[in-house]
């Protein structure tokens, strides 16, 4: 661990004795393993079926996340339920969460503007992330965007290298202690958020859809909708 990892951490605030998701939920609005607590409104905690198959890992939650105390619950969350449709990923079959779950902002007059976490930041909040992964034990882990899969996959990972590639977990990524290594697969793709922002935002958006689409292939869900994905409206 690097100095900048150094940070007291949230495993503390972990229950040991969580039976489900409902414990860990309850307990992470405790926590405070790291000082983002201090300015978000609230925890916000994944959602989503304990049996779901398919796992998201966002960034952290935005501005109304952070209101609403629900993860994709603004655009970037809309866009990514229209992204699941056009995959033909069953929405009853997908928990979303986050790698950190305080919104991380600067304040400018009465707007909060995200700012990307820190390492630390990630180091901190990973054991929250872990404990949600003891519960679930998916099939399939979908890493949206670069802090995602810096949480998951380590600080060397790039997206534009692993993108739309069935990934099994690496061994040398973090993992409950008894979470299974085989049945597991990584699929990496782009944040919704970044769609948003692309200057080609339907070829940004087909390209989500794509990965999207490889995930959907590793759970056996046959496409309902053809091969070309809407797209933008």
């Amino acid at each position: 661990m690097t100095a900048d990892e150094t940070v007291p951490g949230a495993q503390r605030f972990v229950p040991t004795d969580a039976t489900g998701l409902a414990d860990l939920r309850t307990a992470a609005g405790l926590c405070r393993g790291c000082e983002l607590h201090a300015d978000a409104d609230q925890v916000v905690f994944g959602r989503g079926d304990a049996a779901a198959r398919i796992v998201m890992v966002g960034e952290q939650p935005g501005d109304v996340e952070d209101r609403q105390g629900l993860p994709f619950v603004g655009p970037a969350g809309r866009l990514l339920r229209r992204a699941v449709d056009d995959a033909a990923i069953p929405v009853d079959q997908i928990y979303l969460t986050n790698a950190v779950k305080h919104f991380r902002f600067q304040q400018r007059g009465g707007r909060r503007i995200h700012q990307t976490p820190d390492q630390v930041h990630i180091v901190a909040c990973r054991p929250w992330l872990l404990a949600e992964f003891a519960v679930l034990r998916p099939a399939v882990v979908v890493v949206l965007g670069a802090t995602a899969g810096r949480a998951l996959l380590g600080q060397a990972f790039r997206v534009t290298r692993s993108r739309g590639v069935p990934m099994p977990w690496p061994a040398s990524a973090p993992r409950p202690d008894d979470f299974p290594a085989d049945p597991v697969q990584l699929v990496a793709t782009i944040h919704p958020s970044a769609v948003l922002r692309a200057d080609d935002r339907d070829g940004a958006y087909r390209s989500l859809v794509a990965d999207l689409g490889v995930a959907s292939r590793l759970l056996g869900v046959r496409p309902q909708r053809g091969d070309v994905p809407a797209g933008l409206a």
